[in-house]
């Protein structure tokens, strides 16, 4: 079995059992809801008390158990732009805000990148009598680039100096 097989069998026992992506990050247990989701479809690995109540769940063998824990090659199946109208907003959203975010980051943290390996993102629904919003929380650590092999007291990194 490959991963993507993996995420389809999830995906069908999901149906089958009429369950929900809260329903189901409730029942694993440990992360939020984002997390475990991006686990099951297979671009975040669980940890093994977490794929253990994912086996559970979806009544998964001790291979697929362990497949759930293992590094995913992430993204691979990815086509860019994405074809999906709400994967191409963000992507979107992206393009349009993105370079005003990046002038902004560099404006206050300086030379650097906010990281997507220490990070962690929730997503909220916002009542508005207008309809409601979707409030996205990103928050990455942020990494500042290394400057090579600095000399005589030169800035080492990227990293705003106040």
């Amino acid at each position: 079995m490959i991963r993507s097989e993996l995420t389809e069998k999830i995906l069908d026992v999901k149906r089958e059992k009429d369950l929900s992506w809260k329903a189901i990050a409730e029942a694993i247990g440990g992360y939020n809801q984002i997390f475990i989701t991006t686990a099951l479809l297979g671009d975040m690995p669980l940890p093994a008390p977490q794929a253990a109540k994912a086996a559970e769940l979806f009544g998964l063998t001790k291979s697929e158990e362990k497949m759930l824990t293992e590094i995913p090659m992430r993204g691979r199946e990815t086509i860019m732009p994405p074809q999906d109208p709400t994967l191409y907003r963000f992507y979107e959203a992206m393009l349009i805000f993105g370079p005003a975010m990046k002038e902004t980051l560099h404006e206050e943290f300086g030379d650097g990148i906010m990281s997507a390996i220490d990070y962690v993102v929730k997503m909220e629904r916002e009542p508005d009598p207008a309809g409601d919003r979707v409030k996205i929380t990103m928050s990455g650590k942020f990494l500042p680039y290394k400057y090579h092999e600095p000399k005589d007291g030169a800035q080492a990194s990227g990293a705003r100096q106040v």
